[in-house]
């Protein structure tokens, strides 16, 4: 019984992971918009009703593919207390990543982009991005706790910022590949935020 349980759920999660990948091609090779349950199920070669059966409508299988898509995009950092050397290391393999966007991070970022003016994806991509926020939010907290971080700073505005500069250099990349040099940036925008967070920075007075 217990083997039977086991094989219906490995047949579950394979069926779940075919049908994530066909969405996240769908998104990638047709846009957004041709996005819909039984162009999903042909790609993944199911019905559209075992895509129903799975997912039940098209906003649910977008937040989850949002969700897999964002879920461990920077592998390690969940072993990291909060704190300066966790945000770098999370602005650094961000952009590390860049190097080698997979479909799945190229469908986020189209979803991200086309949620400002779909109001079936903007409560997702919302959701995400506070979540996204939350985790800098804590980094910065606890970084000014430790007295490594300028105190004046305000860690809402920080983390607005360093997701605005992420995203906009991963759309930079995705829509012009050689136009992103992902080496000489990942090590200008890390040193950039290292220099700028500093509490010391902040003690020193110009000559």
């Amino acid at each position: 019984m217990a083997t039977t349980r086991r094989t219906q759920q490995e047949r579950r999660d394979q069926a779940e992971a075919a049908i994530l990948a066909a969405a996240a091609e769908v998104v990638v090779e047709q846009g957004v918009r041709s996005l819909t349950l039984a162009r999903v199920g042909e790609r993944a070669g199911y019905s559209r009703g075992i895509v129903t059966h799975h997912f039940g409508t098209k906003q649910a299988l977008v937040e989850r593919l949002a969700r897999a898509t964002q879920a461990g995009f920077v592998p390690g950092l969940d072993e990291l207390p909060p704190g300066l050397d966790r945000l770098l290391r999370l602005i650094d393999g961000y952009l590390g990543q860049l190097a080698r966007l997979s479909v799945f991070n190229q469908a986020f970022l189209l979803l991200w982009a086309e949620a400002a003016t779909q109001p079936d994806l903007a409560p997702i991509f919302r959701e995400r991005d506070d979540a996204f926020r939350a985790d800098l939010r804590d980094d910065i907290e606890a970084s000014i706790a430790h007295g490594v971080v300028d105190p004046s700073l305000k860690p809402d505005d920080v983390a607005i910022a360093v997701v605005g500069q992420l995203r906009g250099i991963a759309l930079q990349r995705l829509l012009e590949p050689r136009g992103v040099d992902v080496e000489q940036v990942r090590h200008s925008v890390v040193g950039y935020w290292r220099r700028a967070l500093s509490a010391a920075s902040a003690t020193t007075s110009p000559v």
